[in-house]
């Protein structure tokens, strides 16, 4: 077979074309690179929950809120409650305490009333007046200084028992001269109650001796009204002691 004769090259004829080769430059220079075309990853999912201040490309980052959502909704799933019941609130300490006070029984006391009488002995030295206190033992021990009184006896009227239990608690003869009223207060002895009402009388010393006297009261002694009137130890008898003072000055 005969071999054809070697075409020459002809402008804009290129052997390479047919072959699918890319054409070589006619002034020499190189051939342009192709540009590659870079695939796009596909975006993620937005994060449920997220902020909308995040971009969509970037997960969210969780706060302390939807954390604490999380925790509750595992704890919530892991106790077995159904999806359509409502989880049971536990109470707070408080609601606790008052639901336990409120099925507590009270415990109930008894209550009594006592009517009782007393008197206010007072004396003229000079130009001063003195009050006469009796003292006795608290529950506690302590020394405390009050006013003679106590319990009216049946029959009794509240001048006569007035007179009768200043006569036994401080050993002294008195006469009364003037109501002060009464004084009232509540107290609990062996587990009762007692509603306590005492009537007072002003009282003139007349006679009698101290160490005449009950062992009800530890110690007898006389005092100037105005030191009286601070050394009482309960304030409904210094409330009489003031009315009483009203009356001598």
């Amino acid at each position: 077979m005969a071999l054809e004769p070697e075409r020459p090259a002809t402008q804009g004829y290129y052997p390479h074309v047919m072959a699918g080769e890319e054409v070589p430059s006619v002034s020499g220079e190189p051939p342009p690179r192709k540009r590659r075309r870079r695939r796009r990853r596909p975006k993620p999912a937005a994060v449920a929950g997220a902020g909308s201040g995040t971009s969509s490309g970037t997960r969210a980052k969780p706060t302390a809120k939807t954390k604490a959502e999380q925790r509750n909704q595992r704890a919530g799933s892991g106790s077995g409650a159904s999806k359509g019941t409502k989880a049971k609130e536990t109470p707070s300490k408080g609601t606790s305490k008052k639901k336990a006070s409120a099925k507590r029984p009270r415990r109930h006391i008894p209550t009594q009333r006592e009517v009782s009488a007393g008197g206010v002995v007072y004396r003229r030295e000079g130009e001063g007046i003195e009050i006469v206190l009796a003292s006795r033992r608290t529950r506690r021990g302590d020394l405390a200084w009050g006013l003679a009184k106590g319990g009216i006896e049946p029959g009794e009227s509240r001048e006569d028992a007035a007179v009768r239990e200043v006569r036994e608690e401080t050993g002294l003869d008195a006469t009364i001269e003037a109501d002060l009223g009464d004084t009232k207060y509540i107290y609990v002895w062996e587990d009762v109650r007692i509603r306590k009402r005492v009537h007072f009388f002003l009282m003139r010393h007349v006679g009698g001796d101290v160490d005449d006297r009950d062992d009800e009261m530890e110690e007898i002694r006389w005092f100037p009204l105005e030191r009286a009137l601070k050394r009482a130890a309960y304030r409904g008898e210094r409330e009489v002691l003031a009315r009483a003072a009203e009356l001598l000055r």
